[in-house]
């Protein structure tokens, strides 16, 4: 029995009595690592791959597929081993200080030939920092706080030991912000959740996206709706938008492509007039099956086209979400005519003068309820025993958002649900008049015959 069988069956038998079912890594997945020294990197497992990561090493991705998430994990001759969580302690008061400590080249006299020397005998990291701390001439002075942070500075040196992190969108949003926060417009993850509560996304609601953040804003729309409703992304591609947040968070494909279509600027005019290739080619002209279904995905991809430009145009979307690079007033005059009524407005921007520019544009539109700009403040928190404090160092902003709900700038205007029936009605009323039309001119010719 492995080390791995074993956790598993005492997590089995300690749980026995309960339906919940954490979730696990499956082959095909993508996951983030946290490493000895805080940092995340995402990774792809692939079965019968090999999995490298940096100076930690390399493994065999089949040593993770089936692991639940949260595991701790260390490098050992290219195979893992599962790391037993470690129990917070109270610090115990002592009377050391660290005022006696006088830092230099000779309070170790461990070098750095003679750690390289004992990597490559292949001794063990732990052994290794037992070492240094036992040649360190002051570690005794330190206090135990000291004591414990000087640990940690050499296990994220020389521990081959990561974290398996689940890719959730909190764990994704947090990962990208802190990689490169330009890339999704310094949305962090308190800004995420203002916006999706903002826009009141739910499972079964219609929705419009600017999506500028490499995909997170649709991502977040994605997971709230939970494969329910329908999303139209705008974007400024001719194809669809290749979203990198998408990709690591393991979104079942069937339940995205029923849920999500996009279109282009130019494809979302109404006075467009697309120029495609024809799709219907007599029989006779079809020499090969390749060519026979190169013609068939043309053809499904100028219906889903038309589909899409119909169905926005029909209009009574229920929220319209802008995280654009370009100047957020025309798109919001573009695309407000085809949400309902009460319909939240929700855009964000890193910066705070274009809102302000927005919200003075849309207080004097009628048709837009109280235009609010506003910013979060997040502050994070280290929690240890007797070492709870704000941490050090913090980000500056994470964005600035205006919302707004438009309503109906007219007195007779009806409830959403009855201006949905009255269209639904003069559509039938309309495609009954068609049908009457034809009808007649096919009595008329009846009746000349």
């Amino acid at each position: 029995m492995t080390d791995v069988d074993v956790v598993m069956s005492d997590n089995e038998a300690s749980s026995s009595s309960t339906t919940h079912q954490l979730p696990t890594i499956q082959s095909g997945n993508n996951v983030l690592l946290r490493l000895p020294n805080g940092d995340i990197r995402g990774v792809k497992v692939d079965k019968d791959a090999t999995i490298t990561v940096g100076r930690l090493g390399s493994f065999l991705a089949n040593e993770l597929i089936g692991q639940p998430y949260g595991f701790t994990h260390e490098i050992v001759d290219k195979s893992l081993k599962i790391i037993p969580p470690r129990t917070l302690q109270e610090v115990e008061d002592t009377d050391a200080t660290n005022e006696l400590i006088n830092d230099g080249e000779s309070v170790q006299p461990l070098t750095i030939d003679e750690i390289n020397a004992l990597k490559q005998s292949g001794v063990h990291s732990s052994d290794i920092i037992n070492k240094q701390i036992e040649a360190h001439a002051n570690y005794s002075l330190k206090t135990e706080y000291s004591k414990e942070k000087y640990k940690k500075r050499k296990e994220a040196k020389y521990s081959k030991t990561f974290t398996t992190i689940e890719p959730t969108l909190f764990n994704i949003c947090d990962y990208w912000f802190n990689k490169d926060q330009t890339r999704i417009r310094d949305i962090r993850t308190d800004t995420l959740s203002q916006i999706l509560n903002l826009a009141n996304i739910r499972p079964g609601g219609r929705y419009i996206a600017v999506d500028d953040a490499s995909g997170l804003v649709v991502c977040g729309i994605l997971h709230r709706m939970g494969g329910e409703g329908r999303l139209i992304t705008i974007c400024d591609t001719d194809s669809p938008p290749a979203y990198p947040v998408m990709a690591q968070m393991n979104f079942d494909p069937k339940s995205v492509s029923s849920v999500l279509s996009s279109l282009n600027w130019a494809t979302a005019q109404e006075d467009y007039t697309p120029v495609l290739p024809p799709s219907d080619v007599p029989a006779e002209e079809i020499k090969s099956e390749r060519q026979k279904a190169r013609l068939k995905k043309r053809k499904l991809v100028i219906d889903a086209l038309a589909s899409t430009r119909e169905e926005l145009f029909a209009g009574e979307f229920d929220g319209l979400i802008i995280a654009s690079e370009y100047a957020p007033w025309p798109i919001v005059q573009k695309l407000t005519p085809y949400i309902s009524g009460s319909a939240s407005i929700v855009v964000q921007s890193p910066y705070g003068q274009i809102l302000d520019d927005l919200q003075n544009e849309m207080r004097g539109v009628s048709s837009f309820l109280c235009p609010t700009v506003t910013e979060g403040w997040l502050r994070r928190y280290q929690v240890l025993p007797g070492r709870t404090h704000p941490t050090m160092t913090t980000s500056g902003t994470g964005g600035f958002l205006l919302h707004a709900i438009k309503v109906y700038d007219d007195p007779e205007a009806s409830a959403v649900e009855t201006h949905r029936h009255k269209n639904k009605k003069a559509k039938t009323e309309q495609s009954e008049a068609v049908i009457q039309k034809e009808s007649a001119l096919l009595d008329s010719e009846m009746t000349d015959k």
